[in-house]
């Protein structure tokens, strides 16, 4: 996802968006924080929704412009954050927040606004500068250009097997550290043309041989995992009890870490019953998992309206009781 701001369809309306206000629950009076905030899909909708407020957090400069529209739109009751949704806590302290809220959605992943553009890198399709960082205003952000120009090749081996799951990492990896010792790689289409000749298109290939690798580099130029994890740590601290914690994802690696945690933070236990022994695990819960732990899949229909979302993921759970402190 930032992690990730997103909205993936063509109109950059956001993915399983009935969906994810159902899980959401918006009512009137009631604050929530839109982790991942794109083109504003998510934030307007809630907005239009219910009289509420909504706090949104994008780490892309270029968020700005549509938060600003959303705020002329809809005043005090919109709140642009510019930060990662990793640190929602301190975002919404530092923006006069000081209750808990009542929900937290995270749409996570590269948004197609960011795919679009050429300059950003995040794409073969088009060939632009090796950048992919969603933050762009970090001149100090290491890039794709970074990793790929100086990593060794064990490491930026492990790099795409883990992120991309790319079973031909090794090649990959030995093919792009030999052609770098003649020049260094700059351009997308460079570098995909690199793991091509390696790993040439196979007939009935639904996916290009480079798409693996593109997304294990977007993957570790911006920390989308280790965001992501803060970002559901820190949703316990947030949430006020009965609020909602709904992620949408986008691959394995991400639904992975999201149906991981609220298996852990549910006791492993998502449908306990009242009239069944509690063990340890279940007193300690933080959630409770309504869909036991299930994903959310789009519907056919917006399948085929935009096939960007077939691979949507939607999970969501509901805050327990505050143990040991009242609501803030």
């Amino acid at each position: 996802m930032q992690a990730a701001s997103c909205s993936r369809q063509s109109s950059h309306l956001p993915v399983m968006l009935d969906e994810v206000l159902e899980a959401l629950d918006v009512s009137d009076g009631e604050v929530y924080v839109d982790g991942t905030f794109g083109a504003g899909g998510y934030s307007r909708a809630m907005l239009e929704a219910a009289d509420c407020h909504v706090y949104a957090i994008d780490r892309d400069p270029k968020a700005v412009k549509q938060a600003d529209d959303i705020k002329q739109e809809y005043g005090e009751r919109f709140t642009f954050m510019r930060g990662c949704f990793g640190d929602v806590a301190e975002l919404l302290d530092e923006h006069g927040c000081k209750q808990r809220v009542n929900g937290f959605v995270l749409d996570v992943g590269v948004s197609s606004m960011q795919i679009d553009e050429a300059e950003r890198g995040f794409s073969f399709r088009y060939d632009g500068p090796l950048d992919m960082r969603m933050d762009t205003a970090d001149e100090d952000a290491q890039t794709a250009a970074d990793i790929v120009n100086t990593y060794g090749e064990k490491e930026l081996a492990d790099i795409l097997y883990r992120y991309g799951q790319e079973r031909l990492s090794r090649r990959i990896s030995k093919a792009v550290v030999q052609r770098r010792k003649e020049e260094l790689f700059t351009r997308t289409q460079d570098l995909a043309e690199c793991i091509r000749s390696v790993m040439p298109k196979k007939p009935g290939d639904k996916i290009d041989p480079a798409t693996r690798s593109f997304q294990a580099l977007r993957i570790a130029v911006n920390d989308e995992l280790g965001e992501l994890s803060r970002a559901l740590e820190a949703s316990e601290k947030v949430l006020e009890e009965g609020g909602r914690l709904v992620v949408v994802s986008f691959h394995s690696l991400e639904d992975g870490a999201v149906k991981s945690y609220l298996k852990d933070k549910s006791g492993g236990n998502p449908a306990v019953s009242r009239h069944l022994p509690v063990n340890e695990s279940v007193k300690d819960a933080v959630y409770t998992l309504p869909k036991r732990n299930k994903a959310i899949k789009p519907s056919a229909s917006e399948i085929q309206t935009n096939p960007r979302s077939r691979s949507a993921r939607l999970r969501y759970a509901v805050r327990l009781p505050i143990k040991g402190e009242g609501a803030q």
